[in-house]
């Protein structure tokens, strides 16, 4: 069987993604001083919220965080150093993406704002050999006393993390 293609001949890379969610490449820019990576801004119109609050997480080589998801709250996602793959399932009934498992790739190599809607199961795993970071600003401030999370348990999600998509 022929693979599909997966990139245009310009080099953009052909998926679809599940209905609100964005992934809006950034460009490294590099010279002799270092580095410079934007990660956010309301000229790109991409959930123009403003930012309430913002961590960073790390994820050990390998392992697996989530499942998860938001009723209220979209998160805005950009990864600062290792490979990161985040599985999103759209469990949203009125959704004409309903049901569809997004895998989407991203690094220190290949960043860019990743725009989780608010009731997107979602997860991360570490897929470098190295500690991953990545910084989240989701468009709600975290409430300690009354968290906007929710978990699902891995037996009920339509994924296998050993399998991926397509093998």
């Amino acid at each position: 069987m022929r693979d599909p293609a997966t990139v245009t001949s310009g080099s953009r890379r052909i998926e679809k993604l599940i209905k609100d969610v964005v992934v809006r490449r950034s460009e490294t820019h590099v010279d002799e001083r270092g580095e410079l990576s934007e990660m956010l801004s309301k000229a790109w119109g991409v959930h123009p919220a403003p930012i309430e609050h913002v961590y960073m997480v790390a994820v050990r080589p390998g392992r697996v965080k989530g499942w998860v998801y938001h009723k209220e709250q979209f998160d805005r996602i950009f990864v600062i150093s290792g490979a990161l793959k985040y599985v999103l399932w759209d469990t949203r009934p009125q959704s004409p993406t309903h049901g569809m498992i997004n895998e989407i790739f991203l690094s220190d190599r290949n960043r860019g704002l990743l725009l989780i809607p608010a009731l997107v199961v979602h997860a991360v795993q570490n897929v470098g050999s190295a500690d991953a970071t990545f910084v989240n600003m989701p468009t709600v401030p975290y409430r300690h006393d009354n968290p906007d999370k929710y978990r699902v348990p891995a037996a009920e999600v339509p994924y296998d993390f050993d399998k991926g998509i397509g093998w």
